[in-house]
């Protein structure tokens, strides 16, 4: 039944935007891994045909459209998917982890395996707001549906 969750239906559109994006860097090419902030390594690597980036970022956008999918389930726009209250709780942590990890990198950490993170502050910093961000939202969503996935998940 739908809920009329906001925040939910909010962390399912951006996820999918995110998600559409990921598509869209591959469609582009190097330049778009470029100016996406994935470094100049993935770039060269895309240039030379290899499939490793491509792997990676369609990865990415599947991930992200499974978690849209869990936000509009959570809101009750498309059907219950299993393990709802748990993926729900998993996807915000994830993404909480995920930003809180970013913040750390760029701040703290001198590690060589780093390095190619640490020369681009600004990529990691910007993902790591997103990522807060999208958690934030994903946490307001599945507190205000507590009672309701208590109920009716698992």
């Amino acid at each position: 039944m739908f809920s009329g969750n906001k925040s939910l239906i909010v962390a399912g559109t951006l996820s999918a935007l995110g998600a559409f994006l990921h598509l869209g860097i591959i469609i582009g090419g190097p330049n778009w891994y470029r100016f996406f902030g994935a470094g100049e390594r993935m770039a060269q690597m895309v240039e030379k045909g290899m499939m490793y980036p491509i792997i990676a970022t369609a990865s990415i956008a599947l991930i992200l459209f499974i978690w849209s999918a869990y936000a509009f389930s959570g809101a009750g726009i498309i059907k219950k998917l299993p393990f709802l209250k748990t993926g729900l709780i998993l996807i915000a942590l994830i993404l909480m982890v995920r930003a809180l990890f970013g913040f750390i990198v760029i701040n703290y950490i001198d590690h060589p395996y780093y390095n190619e993170i640490q020369a681009r502050p600004a990529f990691m910093l910007i993902t790591s707001i997103i990522c807060l961000v999208y958690g934030i939202f994903y946490i307001i969503g599945t507190a205000k549906n507590w009672k309701v996935l208590n109920k009716k998940c698992t």
